[in-house]
């Protein structure tokens, strides 16, 4: 499975914890406990834990025991802890919360109350396949995918006019069409599934970035990579990530795609204000890796100082490759920039190493850095 196919995964997770169609249901229909968990995931994008922390003990004091509270938790541990790796001792309390969160809903036997648990469950194993596409556990990945898809074919009995939905319905007709045409070998998997509508797709998402109640940002963070990577119109990209950077400016992972854009359009001034900005987010190893690279670039594009950023990018790679594919896409950026260094010192054979390296890391080739 694809990088960034696993991050449409991610966005579609939250899509159906926040989801507020106007169904019967026990919590969908609360308005306040719909507040709060609006407002806790909103902490958890802009990295407030404490604040996040103080909306979930609120949320369990209102529904103990429902499958929410299990997912909340489970997404908390899961940012807190970014990126979670297997190795990590904290990744068995998130298995146990989104099992535990399966389990539940799957228990429900109140038809009224059916929308809300089937979100829940989907909830439930859409995180644990996104933890374990990270970590690279397929032999968990592919029994997982099977037994899902029942309750994901299950969920478009549930919609609605709500606006909210236009990202998922965006996300299937822009992905079934161009995601086997990225990744041809998936070209006989696409087939078993109805044709989307790239056009229509990207339209559904737009108006979901724009009216959505609470999708907004999950719109948005997909658009810069649609637009980047499938479209190629770098401009539009940076477009939405610029937005999701200003309104959540403690988000590492929004401040390091926003850079990398700027980088990529060579507004080199705003990209190197921004790196002093994300140093004081750079809270662990995995961004103070991302950090180094994208110092590299800068040294390398910006200054011409090819020593300097030759430092940066191994720095980087060093820091970087603990987190398997986590790491991977900018591993790939240090590896390209280290190919053209080595060219530059017509070390031919060196630049051929990195270059074959890059390109094995990279899910989309073109975005390098070389022009």
């Amino acid at each position: 499975m694809s990088g960034k196919f696993k991050l449409t995964l991610k966005w579609m997770v939250l899509f159906f914890i926040l989801s507020i169609i106007p169904l019967k249901a026990q919590l969908l229909q609360d308005t306040a406990a719909l507040s709060l968990v609006r407002h806790d995931v909103d902490h958890i994008y802009n990295y407030e834990f404490e604040k996040a922390h103080e909306d979930y003990a609120s949320i369990v004091k209102l529904y103990p025991g429902h499958p929410i509270v299990n997912l909340l938790k489970g997404l908390m541990i899961y940012w807190e802890n970014y990126p979670l790796l297997h190795t990590s001792p904290i990744h068995t309390s998130f298995e146990d919360d989104m099992h535990e969160c399966i389990t539940m809903a799957e228990k429900n036997n109140n038809p009224e109350y059916d929308a809300e648990y089937l979100l829940a469950n989907l909830c439930g194993r859409g995180m644990l396949l996104m933890f374990y596409d990270d970590n690279d556990l397929i032999m968990e990945v592919t029994p997982l995918t099977i037994s899902t898809y029942k309750y994901l074919r299950r969920a478009f009995s549930f919609t609605s006019s709500c606006s909210d939905l236009y990202y998922f319905t965006g996300t299937y007709d822009y992905y079934r069409e161009a995601f086997p045409k990225a990744y041809p070998v998936y070209k006989s998997l696409a087939f078993l599934f109805p044709h989307g509508n790239m056009e229509m797709g990207l339209k559904e998402l737009q108006t979901s970035a724009v009216s959505s109640i609470v999708l907004g940002a999950e719109s948005d963070f997909l658009l810069t990579w649609i637009y980047l990577s499938f479209e190629n119109k770098l401009t539009e990209s940076t477009n939405f990530c610029r937005t999701l950077h200003e309104k959540y400016r403690s988000n590492p992972v929004y401040t390091s795609t926003y850079i990398r854009n700027l980088l990529l359009m060579k507004n080199y001034e705003l990209a190197e204000k921004l790196v002093s900005e994300f140093s004081n987010q750079a809270s662990n190893r995995f961004f103070q890796a991302q950090l180094m690279i994208l110092r590299g670039i800068l040294y390398e594009k910006k200054y011409h100082n090819m020593k300097m950023a030759e430092q940066y990018y191994n720095d980087g790679i060093n820091e970087i490759s603990v987190y398997g594919k986590f790491g991977n896409e900018y591993a790939a950026y240090a590896y390209f920039g280290l190919s053209r260094i080595s060219d530059d010192n017509g070390e031919k054979h060196t630049r051929r190493i990195y270059r074959k390296e890059a390109m094995k890391l990279a899910d989309f080739k073109k975005i390098n850095f070389d022009k």
